[in-house]
């Protein structure tokens, strides 16, 4: 397989759009498609102002035609089977021996769902669901957890090399999507104690970068706590991760956690604190606003 390779990316919104770039950066034909047609436009006009070799298509059937990847990053599994499987879905416009990459964070059953379709019509299919927001999107440092054979793997490695920092096949298909719940658990733990740590610093009245500094060079450390602390302590949270995709992440997690027989209850909690925020209107706020159902000091 050539280094270049032609490549269709359907869905470009924060995340997607500037790892469609990436791909045009690397030196791939990028046909870009987006369901609002003015995203689509603004991703075409950035990227062909730098002189790459990018185009936009009207339906996910005609950007995947005749693509050797076809590579997706949409919303929720609805949104995925409407690209993929629909009437106007890429899937069937794929020619045979193509790859499909699905960045999507889903259901491991509809990572199932499609990987079945794909052999069907001899396409080798990855689930590769993405963790580091849409500051590791931009910055091509996105970790990736891959579920499919082993072949898709390795077909896929030098593709998602334009923004992938780290990639790990993690087992067959469906097993990205049950990593990618994996990953979402233990963040939602994670800023939980982050944010009573804050308010508690904030409360007794503490230096708080000096409490930064003094914590995240030992046990406590996370990234969470490296790019949340001053922001969450600050009440600023117009930018990362939204809510409203968190929960929904959430939801997928505490559903398969049902169907093994699992309880999950602190991701339970964790979820209910996140649904006071929404109320509060926060749900496009970044995930580190779950600090707001906690009141304030002397509040």
């Amino acid at each position: 397989m050539s280094t270049s390779q032609r490549i269709a990316f359907l869905g470009l919104g924060v995340m997607g759009a500037p790892m469609a770039g990436h791909l045009a950066r690397a030196g791939h034909t990028v046909t870009g498609y987006n369901r609002t047609a003015s995203r689509a436009q603004a991703w075409l006009g950035k990227y062909r102002g730098e002189g790459l070799d990018v185009a936009i298509a009207a339906t996910p059937a005609e950007a995947a035609a005749g693509q050797d990847v076809v590579v997706t990053c949409v919303g929720n599994d609805r949104d995925l089977a409407e690209v993929v499987l629909g009437e106007a879905g890429a899937l069937a416009a794929m020619r045979e021996g193509a790859l499909f990459i699905d960045h999507t964070t889903v259901s491991p059953a509809m990572a199932r769902r499609i990987a079945e379709a794909a052999s069907a019509r001899a396409i080798d299919a990855l689930d590769a669901p993405v963790s580091g927001g849409q500051a590791g999107a931009e910055n091509g440092r996105l970790a990736i957890m891959c579920g499919g054979s082993e072949p898709a793997m390795e077909r896929a490695r030098p593709v998602m090399a334009a923004y992938g920092a780290r990639m790990v096949h993690v087992g067959e298909a469906g097993a990205g999507q049950a990593t990618k719940a994996v990953n979402q658990i233990c963040i939602a733990g994670t800023l939980a104690g982050l944010a009573e740590g804050v308010r508690f610093a904030q409360a007794a009245g503490l230096d708080m970068a000096s409490v930064l500094e003094a914590i995240s060079g030992g046990a406590a450390q996370s990234w969470q706590m490296d790019n949340r602390w001053a922001t969450m302590a600050a009440g600023e949270f117009d930018f990362g991760f939204a809510i409203d995709w968190m929960r929904k992440d959430l939801a997928i997690a505490l559903e398969e956690a049902r169907k093994i027989g699992l309880d999950l209850p602190v991701t339970e909690l964790v979820d209910g604190f996140y649904a006071e925020v929404q109320a509060q209107g926060g749900a496009r706020q970044d995930t580190s606003a779950l600090i707001r159902h906690l009141p304030e000091a002397g509040a």
